[in-house]
């Protein structure tokens, strides 16, 4: 059996590809930014969770389970440093140019450790680039995963979005910074013998710009099933809509705030995560709706279980992996087809044109009025998402790699 190396930065799906190949014997190692295993990490779970501040908790969050500590390669020093120049960042471009850093760099310091006997190299975007390189010129084989739309796509949604609502977020141009992150992500496709991609969506953004599609395999996502959810209780009083996500244009916040606005004294709209809009459109979303800022992996199960529906109108994604969890939480939902989501319209949920509030009010008071249509929806959720487990996406992800690999 083949072995692999997998490098990731961050804990993208709570590390499940790592793990996913850790469980089928075909890990060679993993390699990582930080995580809460190696390092001056593991020191600090020596302090109790409710004295731990946010970022705290965040790290010590960052658990690849399943993954033996011996197989784990973690650059830690190199990761804190990433993680000061995200936290620095004041405007896109400065964002764009700590990702090109981390990228290249993380790829560095993978080549300088080595990677051992590997049979094959799996990265992510914008941080794979010159280890496939690297491991091309070895005769390794390569891989990487495309877990969102393509970034020119992005740019041009994005500019599109912020002239419809100029006050919104600091305004972005395509700069030479983001000109090279562009091109560094094309590369890659050109670097990868296989290019993973969580959606069709996905797929059909690197073929609209000229990629090699033909190496492309969509491969669903798949959660965990969301702990604290069992089962849906009614309650009284309006319809309760969840959205979750970086609150600003890319998830279709403006959409949100609109859909509010016309189903107001009809459905409570609550929404969770970072704050990254300017203060005028922070002021008018909370008129309207509610704001709970980031909140921790460990309490979003109460969060899934005080909505009724699940809504994210989002320009674009890859596969956006907490509409999953949505679904497993037993949450209809309403979603863009750029969202790269697993529902069709009419099956656990509605999918809605792109920045269309009127759609999405009147699919949400048709759920809102009809409890009966509302439960059938929640149990049509439960359903899907018994077909995007974590399991069955290990099964998707691991037959998608070794079918271009006979010796696997």
């Amino acid at each position: 059996m083949n072995r692999y190396v997998v490098a990731q930065l961050g804990s993208r799906m709570h590390y499940a590809v790592p793990r996913i190949f850790q469980q089928s014997g075909m890990l060679e190692q993993f390699f990582t930014d930080i995580c809460a295993v190696k390092g001056w990490p593991r020191m600090l779970n020596a302090i109790p969770n409710p004295l731990r501040p946010e970022g705290l908790k965040r790290l010590m969050g960052r658990v690849p389970q399943g993954v033996p500590p011996k197989n784990i390669t973690a650059f830690t020093s190199f990761g804190r440093e990433y993680a000061k120049r995200r936290a620095q960042a004041t405007s896109p471009d400065e964002s764009t140019a700590a990702h090109l850093w981390a990228g290249t760099t993380f790829c560095e310091l993978i080549i300088k450790n080595g990677i051992g006997e590997t049979q094959g190299i799996y990265t992510f975007n914008s941080a794979g680039m010159e280890l496939m390189d690297h491991a091309r010129r070895q005769g390794i084989r390569t891989m990487m995963e495309q877990t969102i739309a393509p970034f020119r796509i992005e740019r041009e949604i994005m500019g599109m979005e912020a002239e419809r609502y100029p006050g919104w977020e600091k305004p972005a141009v395509f700069s030479i910074t983001q000109s090279d992150f562009a091109a560094r992500e094309e590369m890659e496709w050109q670097l990868a013998d296989l290019i993973i991609c969580g959606s069709q969506f996905v797929a059909d953004g690197i073929e609209h710009i000229g990629g090699p599609v033909e190496r492309c395999v969509v491969v669903p996502y798949g959660v965990d099933t969301v702990s604290g959810v069992s089962q849906r209780s009614g309650h009284s009083g309006p319809l309760r809509i969840l959205t979750v996500g970086a609150v600003g244009l890319r998830k279709g916040s403006p959409d949100v705030l609109a859909a509010a606005k016309l189903l107001k004294g009809k459905a409570e709209f609550r929404m969770v995560g970072t704050i990254g809009v300017l203060p005028g459109a922070e002021k008018e979303l909370r008129n309207d709706l509610e704001l709970t800022g980031s909140i921790p992996r460990s309490e979003m199960a109460a969060q899934f279980a005080w909505a009724d529906v699940f809504l994210l109108p989002s320009l674009y994604e890859g596969s956006a992996t907490v509409v999953y969890e949505a679904l497993a939480a037993g949450l209809p939902v309403v979603c863009t087809h750029n969202t790269g989501s697993v529902i069709t319209d009419g099956e656990g949920g509605y999918l809605v044109p792109l920045r269309s509030p009127e759609v999405i009010a009147a699919r949400l008071e048709q759920l809102a009025s009809d409890p009966e249509l509302l439960r059938h929806m929640s149990l049509t959720a439960r359903h899907i998402a018994d077909e995007y487990t974590v399991n069955k996406y290990g099964e998707r992800l691991l037959a998608a790699v070794t079918g271009g690999d006979s010796k696997s």
